[in-house]
């Protein structure tokens, strides 16, 4: 860091009041004015305007000193810690009021540095135990039904008609569970993400709510897109995830649009975008919080813009690390 050299605030403080005291000083040094005992009217009215102009000039001096202040004040107070990069400039010639500033802007550089290294070792440490379950349920459960099921296509076989019947619903119920288990260990970490990229894996959630839900959703995934990390790679498909999943549960949205392509600063851009009822003031809940720290834990820039014409969520790469 350079060295600041500059006056002090102290310094600033007591020369404009000097200056000040040394003028009027001066005013009643050179202008024949006197005042007599007792004060006349006239003299009691030129020492009051007098007095009035010494303050207006000396306020308006020291609210120029105070500016800086006033200004890393209102930026202390519209601090976000899940969307960080706000820094105040330095500027000024007060050794105190430069100081405090960039001591205040390496602060916010320990936190957010802090804060982004904690919420990545515990987002990965859930992908992690998502990966273990999903694992677990793939190669336990997901056998252990698959082998009733097939246990039950035998005993059908050889059991006598009155029971076929019965026989085909507890089979067609073992079914069942094996795909709401396969769909659950699915969600919990997509295996399209880890063999095919982000851009089969968005494509296969898109068709998947689709068939499950219903709900329209056009999805336009660009076939060029720069290359990203598998770290960010998870959060671009968690924000995806989360977003649709929002707008099809609290949105009453008729049309959901998803798009993945890259701007002109070959950032990743991701896009959800619904034309439902907004969030209309309501306050951000789990899943956005947890959007929010998932874009922190890459560097990446989250926006969530929502009216009443419905609301979009942003997700992009930034500078940093993709």
């Amino acid at each position: 860091m350079s060295e600041v050299r500059g006056p002090s605030l102290l310094a600033r403080i007591f020369l404009t009041n000097a200056a000040v005291a040394a003028v009027a000083a001066a005013v009643l040094v050179v202008t024949p004015a006197t005042v007599s005992s007792p004060a006349h009217l006239r003299e009691v009215a030129i020492v009051v305007a007098g007095l009035s102009a010494i303050l207006v000039v000396n306020l308006v001096l020291l609210r120029r000193a105070f500016v800086p202040l006033r200004r890393l004040t209102a930026l202390m107070r519209s601090v976000e810690p899940l969307a960080p990069g706000r820094r105040v400039p330095v500027y000024g010639h007060e050794t105190e009021i430069v100081e405090l500033t960039r001591a205040f802007n390496e602060m916010l550089d320990r936190l957010e540095a802090g804060r982004q290294d904690s919420v990545r070792r515990s987002l990965q440490a859930q992908e992690a135990e998502r990966q273990r379950v999903a694992q677990e349920l793939h190669d336990e459960i997901g056998q252990s039904l698959t082998a009733v099921v097939l246990q039950l296509d035998r005993l059908a076989r050889l059991a006598p008609e009155d029971l076929n019947e019965e026989l085909g619903e507890v089979r067609e119920t073992a079914r069942s569970s094996l795909e709401e288990v396969r769909e659950v260990a699915r969600r919990l970490r997509p295996e399209a993400l880890d063999d095919l990229g982000l851009a089969s894996a968005l494509a296969t959630l898109v068709d998947r709510l689709c068939e499950h839900t219903g709900q329209r959703i056009d999805h336009h995934i660009s076939g060029r897109l720069p290359v990203i990390s598998p770290e960010s790679e998870v959060v671009f498909y968690r924000v995806a995830q989360e977003g649709l999943t929002n707008a099809m549960r609290h949105a009453e949205a008729t049309r959901i649009d998803l798009t993945l392509n890259s701007n002109d600063a070959s950032e990743l851009v991701l896009s959800v975008k619904d034309d439902g009822t907004g969030i209309n003031g309501a306050e951000m809940g789990a899943g956005i919080e947890g959007m929010r720290e998932r874009a922190l834990m890459i560097g990446a820039r989250l926006d969530i813009d929502s009216d009443s014409q419905g609301t979009e969520v942003r997700l992009r790469t930034t500078g940093g690390r993709q």
